[in-house]
Formats: C-alpha cells, structure tokens, sequence
C-alpha cells in the first residue's frame, strides 16, 4: 500500500513560516500540522528558514530603533555590549594585579 503524496497548501506554508518565527520547535510544528518531522522538513525548507530569519530580523530592527531613539539607554547599553563587543570596566581591587583596559567611546549628543 503507497501513501498519499504530500502536497502543501498555501495556508500550511504561511502557518509554518509563523511558527518557526515564533521559536516553536520542528517537532511540535509538525504535530500541529499533522505530518511527520521528516515530512516538514522536506517540504517547508525554506518556510522554516526564512521564517525564522525575519522574525529575527524584525526583532533587531525594533532594537535598533530603540537603541538609537535616544530615548531607551537600556537598548542603546544591550546593543553596544551585544553588537558592538562594549564591556563596562571593573574597578581594580587590592587583589588585582592589573585593571582590565578601559574603553573610550565618544557618543554625540543630539542636535549638534
């Protein structure tokens, strides 16, 4: 006995692509479309990639608004840390026997 060939719906590949941007795992994305992992990954490749890839990118596009607003030092201090390799300086104790190297960086004020 064949099996039916699998054919994806329009509907399935967005769904799909959704849920990969969200994070959920291949596993649990395939339980809910009725299919076997194998079978997702065959026929969804791309959904699974690209979702996962915008979702991402939307992500750091909000960061980067905030970071660069002026208005979120949270966001500017996480994306110069996390992007940028910025690192706060310790201070040197008496145990210490060389403080770590400190980092200058100048930051423009708005408007001038």
């Amino acid at each position: 006995m064949t099996r039916p060939s699998f054919s994806p719906t329009p509907e399935q590949r967005r769904s799909v692509k959704v849920m990969a941007g969200l994070g959920l795992r291949q596993e649990h994305i395939a339980l809910i479309v009725e299919i076997a992992p194998r079978t997702l990954r065959k026929h969804f490749r791309k959904e699974l990639d690209r979702g996962m890839a915008e979702a991402n990118a939307k992500v750091l596009q909000t960061l980067f608004g905030m970071a660069t607003s002026g208005r979120n030092t949270a966001a500017t201090i996480f994306w110069s840390k996390t992007r940028c390799g910025l690192r706060e300086r310790r201070e040197a104790d008496e145990h210490s026997v060389m403080a770590p190297p400190a980092v200058l960086v100048q930051i423009e004020e708005p408007g001038k």
